[in-house]
């Protein structure tokens, strides 16, 4: 069996590019391109939490950066650098050999480097810390939607959630396994849309941080919204790790929106629209009458 150390060099261990100094030291040195703000996000996955006993290694190590890269993109941020700590029941070789090649894959995609972390033995967790880089005053917040904003949603909702009720339901739980950061729409919505957040916890409870932290109300219309096959009601609104982005932007925006749609080849639909009043969610269905949105994913809901 190999060691702390010996893992680390074997599996984790990978000559800095952009990084003045990675993996191998006590801290790792960094050097923010000119004109950029730094991004930083941390998210901590755990066994029979996140993601269930036995999972496939090499997709959970695509999963485990991907969540990162998500809030990233929800920020418009290039992701640049990540750390990664990770608690093992024990050193095995062949979930290191899978975990790395599914974290290393999704990081070389999208230009993220490995600079540092920690390994200790203990039940599975995975913990990744993500920086990127973006435009200094372009960054996307929570608190920017205005009303008359239109609504968008990247790609399809409900797939994940599928993909955890029907684990023999291939493409949904692909969904669930191996999400796909929207990291090029974030970079792309700088300087379009007015604020983002990724859907991690459900559609309507992530809409609902844009509202509370930007004071306004929204309507949403239920049949406008984009619906992974197969999918239900409380799966589409509420069923969490989709890993879309939500954004608003001016009605002005609808053909730049339109164009970065057809240029990315990703279907990005208009939803509803941001509203004065209260930080109140409203949707509507096919013959006007509310529908209830449900609960999202809650890490301390009983």
């Amino acid at each position: 069996m190999v060691s702390e150390f010996e893992l680390i060099r074997k599996y984790f261990d990978r000559p800095a590019r952009s990084a003045a100094l990675g993996v191998g030291d006590d801290a790792a040195l960094l050097r923010p391109s000119a004109g950029m703000e730094l991004a930083v996000s941390t998210d901590l996955l755990l066994e029979g939490r996140h993601f269930r006993a036995g999972a496939d290694a090499r997709l959970l190590g695509h999963k485990s950066l991907a969540v990162n890269l998500s809030d990233m993109a929800a920020m418009g941020a290039a992701p640049r650098w990540a750390t990664l700590a990770l608690a093992l029941p024990a050193a095995d070789e062949a979930w290191l050999d899978g975990f790395a090649r599914g974290f290393f894959a999704l990081a070389e995609r999208f230009g993220a480097e490995l600079i540092g972390g920690d390994t200790t033995r203990g039940p599975l967790a995975v913990c990744v810390t993500i920086l990127g880089e973006v435009p200094h005053g372009l960054a996307l917040f929570r608190a920017g939607a205005t009303p008359g904003d239109d609504i968008w949603v990247s790609g399809e909702l409900g797939g994940a959630a599928l993909g955890l009720a029907q684990p023999g339901n291939a493409g949904a739980v692909q969904r669930l396994d191996q999400p796909e950061p929207r990291v090029e729409l974030g970079e792309r919505l700088c300087g379009i849309a007015n604020s983002a957040i990724d859907v991690s916890d459900g559609f309507a409870q992530d809409l609902g941080h844009i509202l509370e932290r930007s004071a306004v109300g929204a309507v949403v219309e239920y049949e406008r919204l984009p619906k992974f096959y197969g999918a239900n009601h409380e799966q589409v609104l509420s069923g969490g790790d989709d890993y879309e982005l939500v954004f608003t932007a001016r009605q002005e925006k609808r053909a730049e929106v339109e164009a970065l749609s057809r240029e990315l080849g990703l279907a990005l639909s208009r939803v509803g629209s941001i509203q004065k009043g209260e930080p109140k969610l409203q949707i509507l269905g096919r013959d006007g009458a509310p529908v209830s949105p449900g609960r999202g994913f809650d890490h301390f809901a009983a």
